[in-house]
C-alpha cells in the first residue's frame, strides 16, 4: 500500500533532485507526481491515488509492473555473484546474448552490452565509424544519415543523430558528420501530402542525400521502424526496405534504432520485423528489462564482427569498454523479463489490443484531432486547432494531458521534439494492456477533449 506523502519527502525533492525537461521556478506550486507503488498497468501516487499508466513508464514497462518473477531472478542473482565487468566474462551475460541472438535473423549474432538506450545508440555509432574505416581503406566514411523528428538518445552522438532541435541546442556544436532527411510523415509531408498514401520520395531522399554528399563519405543509415518520442511516425509500407536496398547499393550500413520498438511493442517482436528486412545493427534497451533494471544491448552481424579480427594492427578491435554494461543482475532481469514476454507472447496481444484501441480512438468524435497514428501499442494522436492543421499550443496542449491526469490516466506528449509541434499525445501502455483498460484510456481523453 502506497504511503501518504509528507511535505519532508516533497521538500527533500524540491532541495535536492534536479529533474530533466523541466521547469524549477515555481516547482513548488506544481510538485511532480510522487509515485510510491505500481501493479500491472497501474501506478499508485504517494497520496494513494491509482492510475493508468498508459505510457509504461517511458516506453519501457513491457511486461507491466509487480512481476515477482524478475524480482526473484535479481535476487537469486545479486546472492550467487553481485558484480563482475565483461572485461572477462560470466554467466547471464552469456545466456541473454545467445538468447538474443536466437530471436533474431541469423547473423545478427554479437551483443555488445551496455546501460540505457543512449549508449546503445552511442554503441553503434562508434561501430559503424570504426568497421567503415577497416573496410573501406583509403575512404572518408563517418557521416551517419538520420532523420529529423527522430529521437536517438542524450549522449553527445545520440543527440547530434536526434532530429529535434530543442533538445540539441544548448548543446551546440555537437558531433559533426550528420546529416538529416525528412520523416514519414504523411499528414504534413510536403512530397505527398496531397497524396492518398505515402510516394516513399522521403525514403529516396536518403538516397539523393549520399549521392550529393559522396558515398564514399557515408558510414550508416540510423532509422527507428516508428519514430516514438517525435511524434509516433510508422515506416509505411515498403519505407524500410528501400532504405535497405540504398544502404546495400552504396555500402553503408543500416542501424535500426529498436529501443522503443522492440520486445513486442508494434505488434511483433521487433519493428524491423513488419518490413522482413535484416539491419547490420540494433540497439535496444528499455524492453529489454521491461525497466525493471537499466540495460542497453547493441546487437551487429557477423560480418561487422569479423571486420574487428586481429590483422597485426593495434586498431583491430572495438575501442570501447563499459563498467556496468552487461550488470549480471540486469541480465537476470532481463532473461526473466524475455520469459515472461515469450512465454504470454505478449506482441500479439499488442496487436489485437493495439488494433482496438486504435478503432475506439478513430471512434471520437472531436474537431481537435487531426490523425491517429500508430503500430500495436504505439500510438499518437495529433491535436490541432482548426481545419488548417494548426497545431494546438503548447499551453493548451498541457491543459489537456493535466485533465486526462485528473481522469485517472497518464499519457505522454512530444514534448521539446520540434518548435511549434509539440502537440501529439502519446500513448505506449504495457503490453498486458486488456480492452477494458482500452476503453479506460479512450473515455479519459474524450472527456479531457470535450473540455477544451
Amino acid at each position: 500500500m502506497a504511503q501518504a506523502v509528507t511535505s519532508s519527502q516533497r521538500d527533500l525533492d524540491l532541495q535536492h533532485l534536479w529533474h530533466g525537461n523541466m521547469q524549477h521556478r515555481g516547482l513548488e506550486a506544481r510538485p511532480p507526481l510522487e509515485i510510491a507503488g505500481a501493479d500491472g498497468c497501474y501506478v499508485v501516487d504517494a497520496d494513494g491515488r491509482r492510475y493508468l499508466d498508459a505510457m509504461a513508464g517511458l516506453f519501457c514497462v513491457n511486461v507491466g509492473y509487480g512481476r515477482r518473477a524478475i524480482v526473484d531472478a535479481v535476487t537469486a542473482q545479486m546472492g550467487q555473484l553481485a558484480y563482475y565487468p565483461l572485461t572477462q566474462s560470466h554467466g547471464p551475460a552469456a545466456r541473454l546474448a545467445a538468447r538474443l541472438a536466437g530471436m533474431l535473423p541469423r547473423g545478427l549474432s554479437r551483443v555488445f552490452f551496455s546501460n540505457s538506450g543512449s549508449e546503445a545508440v552511442e554503441t553503434a555509432l562508434k561501430m559503424a565509424r570504426q568497421c567503415a574505416r577497416r573496410k573501406h581503406p583509403g575512404q572518408n566514411r563517418y557521416k551517419i544519415i538520420a532523420r529529423h523528428r527522430g529521437y536517438h538518445g542524450f549522449t553527445m552522438g545520440a543527440a547530434s543523430a536526434t532530429g529535434q532541435s530543442p533538445r540539441k541546442m544548448a548543446f551546440e556544436p555537437l558531433v559533426p558528420g550528420f546529416l538529416h532527411v525528412p520523416p514519414p510523415d504523411h499528414y504534413r509531408c510536403s512530397f505527398c501530402s496531397s497524396q492518398p498514401a505515402c510516394t516513399l520520395t522521403c525514403a529516396d531522399e536518403i538516397e539523393r542525400v549520399i549521392r550529393m554528399e559522396g558515398p564514399e563519405t557515408v558510414a550508416a543509415v540510423i532509422a527507428e521502424p516508428v519514430i516514438g518520442g517525435g511524434g509516433i511516425f510508422p515506416a509505411p509500407e515498403g519505407y524500410l526496405e528501400r532504405v535497405r536496398a540504398v544502404c546495400d547499393r552504396y555500402g553503408a550500413l543500416l542501424i535500426i534504432d529498436e529501443v522503443i520498438t522492440g520486445f513486442g511493442r508494434t505488434g511483433k517482436l521487433f519493428g524491423f520485423e513488419h518490413a522482413g528486412i535484416r539491419p547490420d545493427i540494433l540497439t535496444f534497451a528499455k524492453g529489454l528489462t521491461s525497466a525493471y533494471l537499466p540495460l542497453g544491448a547493441t546487437v551487429a552481424s557477423e560480418e561487422i564482427f569479423e571486420s574487428f579480427y586481429d590483422d597485426g594492427e593495434s586498431d583491430a578491435k572495438f575501442a570501447q569498454v563499459s563498467t556496468f554494461g552487461g550488470h549480471p543482475s540486469s541480465c537476470a532481469a532481463a532473461l526473466a523479463n524475455l520469459d515472461i514476454l515469450t512465454g504470454e507472447r505478449l506482441w500479439e496481444n499488442a496487436a489485437a489490443t493495439g488494433g482496438y484501441l486504435f478503432e475506439k480512438l478513430r471512434g471520437i468524435d472531436s474537431r481537435w484531432i487531426g490523425e491517429i497514428r500508430g503500430r500495436g501499442l504505439l500510438i499518437g494522436l495529433e491535436i490541432i486547432a482548426d481545419a488548417n492543421k494548426t497545431p494546438l499550443p503548447e499551453a493548451r496542449m498541457v491543459q489537456l494531458q493535466r485533465a486526462i491526469r485528473e481522469a485517472g490516466v497518464l499519457v505522454g506528449r512530444n514534448n521539446d521534439s520540434v518548435p511549434g509541434y509539440c502537440n501529439v499525445l502519446i500513448l505506449s501502455p504495457p503490453l498486458i494492456l486488456s480492452r477494458e483498460q482500452a476503453d479506460t484510456i479512450v473515455s479519459a481523453i474524450q472527456a479531457a477533449l470535450a473540455k477544451l
